[in-house]
């Protein structure tokens, strides 16, 4: 049976079983307005309405889970894979996901953004979040779009746009303390503060300050210290009801140590040991936005502005040889984003013209230090110079598209055009001695259509397709690298950058306390890039993905007042389409996983527990050597990953009748203590042992 006759067979299926309820809630019905950038205002309706496969995690969904972080947040949402802290990814700083089988180290395939302002150093030329300047104590809601979003948004959307939404400007004024204690198997304590002021003056002006931080240590034994503090300043100002001006102020600073991957022989004896004392990420990041918004039911208008200067580095003892590497980068970037949205009519019917451009302009700043070899114990070398590198990306982006009602139908086709002029020049050295220097330039004038299809069956109803072209443009650590005789050369030859077709089709049921969404995906990607052992890119070749998504919560208080279940399922098969291991499953995703939760609310108590569960992943070598290895080797780098499955649970009370505003909660994560592991095959990979049984305090004191 094909995915398009098997979505909408249990799409009927699952309307039928929910015809005989006798407390239909009818969604109000939509009158045609100016959508404007759908990622502002989300709502269940919003969800249901969109032409594609999206979930909303809300605050309080976050804050009454058995979740204490943003990766465990994210294993709530479908297709969407979470890569536990492995090697230089291996860290509170970073932020690993996969969508649909696609990497996950440091969520490179998706366009990731806090507020509608891009999380990455530099959105073209360094996407990836080896330093992700968000937190969960800022965040007011997660909306992950896995498909349909490329005309919109980009670049690197083939793993479509996740945005982080920080907590809302109140009407009147609202503060917020909360302190999250995670307390690991070994005794090792990791604190998380948050605060929470916020007010709208007689006169207009909204003001509100947010904080969140992490201080303290990680479950590895020794050396796994974190410290972040995240601080963002928000301001906004309504001078008519249609118009309003927005300004974000924001800093963050992180540190964490990054312990170092395992052999075989050292996780057998103790999987939470380390030995090397040197390992650190660290870096900071300011950034400021500013926004102008006009809405009416006709139009919208919204010019956005943002300015991001990034800082990151790394102090790296490696495994293979051991000598200190370094790697500091200064990313800068800023941008321009004017969009406009018109609603006419055109023969009776109703349509929303929706045009945006966008021209961002970066700059980069790259170097890589590397000692001497030395033996392990010794004190380390310092890092002499091995390569340097400053570039910069000027990007011009259009869009266009065009939001048709036809009866129960809405069609929408657009066009997006990307203009990329990408340069960098890069030079090489020899135990800090230069070699030589190479100058790289790459032009991209892509055109990427997108078109989708929603079919209302009825108010609580409807079924949805969509075609997407995505792409990715080269990035700086593309374009150039020392080769093996020690000299600069340039990959513009073995190297370009990446597209991929993307094809949905799926429905969304909301009503009687069901939220519901299957989708059934494929994805074309043409050619996908990876980074090898020695760090250095190649062309992994073509892939294919494809597979099911179902999610839905549920509110059972028909039957039993306030019970509800949540859950999600994920199939994926995501393999090689090209080359020697052609026809096998690509690295380090799960072809089933799924979450499954259930909560009772009695009174002033809350009861929550969760369950995760993933199926086995492949670590298979280098396809150039034509062997897929299964077994693990004795360095802990390759071979079979098995599945594991988790268990958390949380109870909470809302202590009002003690002191109002008051709320205090105890959980545990991996309730059954399960020994799980991933791999990493980078400058410190080897096995890593996943998190074991930590219990975890909550408090949060509203006024």
């Amino acid at each position: 049976m094909s995915p398009f006759k098997l979505t909408l067979l249990m799409a009927s299926v699952l309307c039928a079983q929910l015809s005989y309820a006798q407390d239909d809630v009818t969604l109000e019905t939509m009158t045609f307005k100016a959508q404007g950038n759908w990622l502002d205002d989300t709502n269940d309706k919003k969800v249901f309405e969109h032409a594609g496969a999206r979930t909303i995690l809300t605050r309080d969904q976050i804050d009454r889970s058995a979740v204490s972080n943003i990766k465990d947040a994210m294993k709530q949402i479908p297709g969407v894979q979470i890569q536990e802290n492995a090697g230089t990814a291996g860290t509170d700083l970073s932020l690993n996901f996969g969508v649909r089988g696609l990497t996950s180290r440091f969520s490179p395939r998706s366009t990731v953004l806090m507020d509608g302002v891009p999380l990455g150093f530099a959105p073209y030329g360094q996407p990836q979040l080896s330093l992700a300047p968000t937190s969960l104590g800022n965040i007011e809601s997660i909306d992950v779009v896995r498909g349909a979003g490329s005309v919109r948004f980009g670049p690197q959307n083939v793993g479509g746009i996740v945005n982080f939404t920080t907590r809302d400007i109140p009407k009147q004024f609202e503060g917020n303390v909360a302190l999250l204690t995670d307390v690991a198997k070994n005794g090792n304590v990791k604190l998380s503060p948050s605060l929470f002021l916020g007010t709208t003056l007689d006169n207009g002006l909204g003001l509100a300050l947010l904080y969140s931080g992490t201080h303290g240590d990680g479950y590895r034994d020794d050396r796994s210290q974190t410290n972040i503090d995240d601080i963002l300043l928000k301001t906004s100002y309504h001078f008519t009801d249609q118009d309003s001006v927005y300004l974000n102020v924001h800093r963050y600073d992180a540190k964490a140590d990054s312990p170092e991957g395992l052999t075989q022989a050292q996780y057998k004896q103790d999987p939470y040991q380390t030995s090397v004392d040197d390992n650190y990420f660290k870096g900071h990041r300011t950034d400021v936005s500013a926004r102008y918004l006009h809405q009416d039911d006709d139009r919208s208008f919204e010019l956005l502005t943002y300015h991001t200067d990034t800082f990151r580095d790394s102090h790296l003892q490696g495994t293979s040889k051991i000598r200190m590497n370094t790697a500091p980068r200064t990313y800068k970037v800023s941008a321009i984003e004017p969009r406009f949205s018109q609603v006419y009519q055109l023969g009776g019917i109703n349509n929303e013209v929706s045009v945006g451009y966008r021209y961002l302009d970066e700059s980069s700043k790259e170097y890589v230090g590397r000692s001497k070899v030395y033996s392990l114990g010794d004190t380390p070398l310092e890092p002499l110079a091995y390569s340097s590198a400053h570039g910069g990306t000027q990007a011009h982006a259009f869009y266009v598209d065009n939001r048709t009602e036809l009866g129960d139908w809405t069609v929408t086709p657009g066009l997006r055009f990307e203009s990329i002029k990408t340069n960098e020049h890069f030079s090489a050295y020899n135990k800090g001695v230069f070699v030589n220097e190479v100058d790289a330039q790459v032009k991209s004038n892509e055109l990427l259509p997108n078109f989708s299809v929603l079919y209302k069956a009825n108010d609580h109803l409807n079924v949805f397709a969509n075609y997407g072209v995505s792409f990715g443009p080269q990035q700086y650590s593309q374009m150039a690298q020392v080769g093996s005789s020690g000299r600069a050369e340039t990959t513009l030859d073995g190297l370009s950058p990446e597209k991929a077709k993307n094809y949905e089709i799926g429905t969304h049921y909301l009503n009687n306390g069901l939220k519901a969404e299957l989708t059934a995906f494929y994805i074309d990607f043409d050619q996908e890039l990876i980074r090898g052992d020695d760090q250095i890119w190649s062309n992994l070749g073509a892939t294919s993905h494809k597979g099911l998504e179902l999610g839905l919560s549920y509110d059972l208080k028909r039957w039993i007042e306030g019970l509800s279940v949540y859950g999600n399922a994920t199939y994926t098969q995501a393999e090689y389409a090209a080359g020697n291991f052609k026809g096998k499953d690509i690295p380090l995703y799960s072809r089933l996983v799924g979450n499954l939760g259930m909560q009772y609310v009695k009174e002033r108590w809350t009861f929550n527990t969760d369950l995760y569960a993933q199926s086995k992943q492949h670590m298979p070598g280098d396809a150039s050597t034509g062997v897929y290895t299964t077994q693990e080797t004795a360095n802990g780098v390759y071979g079979n990953i098995p599945g594991y499955a988790t268990v958390g649970i949380k109870v909470s009370r809302n202590l009002d009748d003690v002191v109002k505003g008051l709320n205090a909660g105890i959980g545990i994560k991996n309730l059954f203590d399960q020994n799980y592991f991933t791999r990493s095959n980078d400058a410190t990979g080897g096995k890593f042992a996943g998190a074991p049984r930590t219990v975890f305090l909550q408090t949060s004191l509203k006024f």
